[in-house]
């Protein structure tokens, strides 16, 4: 099979060679799937570059889910899934022609369901899925704030959010995304690279507080969206965007950024932080894992969720793909077909 395979950290430009690999077989509990193609995914864009922590050493096939069909099953696997068409969650190889994966993390689509609405289902999916439905659950009225909000899981979260009735705040890169997430259900937008997002907000909010915040970027957001917080608010972190854009000593620089906390402020006041990372999860909790991404997969098939689709983009083009997704050029959903 032919895979894009990451060679170097650095630009996407020049950190993938598309090379033959030997095709892989499934173990026990695995399906294999002929892929359609995959998507892509910003933690992706923070392997390419060397700060991704569970990331496989060099050389390797980095990607976390695939659109496909199955068509070979391992020992102990149902057989309900062979021959059907699937997007499935991968712990990395699904940049490459054929992949495996554990049975549960397939979810069966209609064959006409395009490979990029289909993808967004998957990582981004059960991210948002997870964040918003079970470790953050909303209520109608609650004010809530999105960063990220044009992003892959920013813009699923901003969908369930307003679904619950809330008040939604998205905050966005430029101005060119605005009208994309106010058309998603938010009741405000804020353009970050118009000033401090944390000013417009108070200027939104007036003398009410967040409820809740999601929170992709980090560092030196973490500290202010405490402040936005009132009582019983909490803030959700699934990501460390801001990481990426630091530079030299940048790890040290975006730890120290966040501050510290002490747990007895967080019981005074009345506020809870709350981490996400889906791949422990799936570690160690594969089922709820794979309930999420279930969810999230009727969701969409009953019509409760949209994902915006930037583009799908033929195999030749991932690079130039994976680049545009990094510098935050990119709006919802990219994928990538053979």
């Amino acid at each position: 099979m032919k895979a894009w395979t990451l060679i170097a950290h650095g630009q996407p430009e020049r950190a993938f060679e598309l090379r033959d690999h030997r095709d892989p077989r499934p173990g026990p509990g695995q399906v294999l799937i002929q892929c359609e193609g995959f998507g892509l995914n910003y933690a992706d864009a923070m392997a390419v570059r060397g700060l991704y922590r569970e990331a496989p050493p060099l050389p390797s096939i980095i990607g976390y889910e695939v659109v496909g069909r199955v068509i070979g099953m391992g020992a102990d696997t149902p057989t309900d899934l062979l021959g059907r068409r699937v997007v499935a969650m991968t712990r990395f190889g699904g940049y490459a022609e054929m992949a495996v994966t554990d049975h549960r993390a397939c979810a069966e689509i209609p064959d006409q369901l395009p490979i990029g609405e289909a993808a967004a289902l998957a990582t981004q999916g059960s991210t948002a899925w997870y964040a918003a439905r079970v470790l953050c659950p909303l209520h109608p009225g609650e004010r809530v704030l999105v960063h990220s909000a044009a992003g892959g899981v920013g813009s699923l979260i901003v969908q369930l959010a307003a679904a619950d009735g809330c008040e939604v705040i998205g905050v966005v890169s430029s101005g060119a995304k605005r009208d994309l997430v106010l058309g998603l259900g938010a009741a405000h937008v804020i353009d970050r690279s118009a000033g401090d997002y944390a000013a417009q907000a108070n200027r939104i909010l007036g003398k009410q507080r967040l409820d809740a915040s999601f929170n992709a970027v980090a560092g030196a957001t973490f500290s202010k969206d405490m402040r936005l917080l009132g009582s019983g608010g909490r803030l959700v972190l699934y990501g460390g965007a801001q990481r990426g854009a630091l530079g030299a000593l940048g790890t040290l620089r975006f730890v120290w950024s966040m501050g510290a906390v002490l747990p007895i402020f967080l019981m005074m006041k009345s506020k809870s932080i709350l981490g996400v990372n889906m791949l422990k999860l799936g570690d160690h909790h594969p089922d709820l894992m794979a309930r999420c991404f279930r969810e999230m997969v009727s969701a969409h098939a009953r019509g409760a969720v949209k994902p915006h689709v930037h583009a799908e983009r033929p195999y030749a083009q991932l690079p130039d793909a994976l680049g545009a997704l990094s510098r935050g050029a990119t709006m919802g959903k990219v994928a990538i077909h053979w």
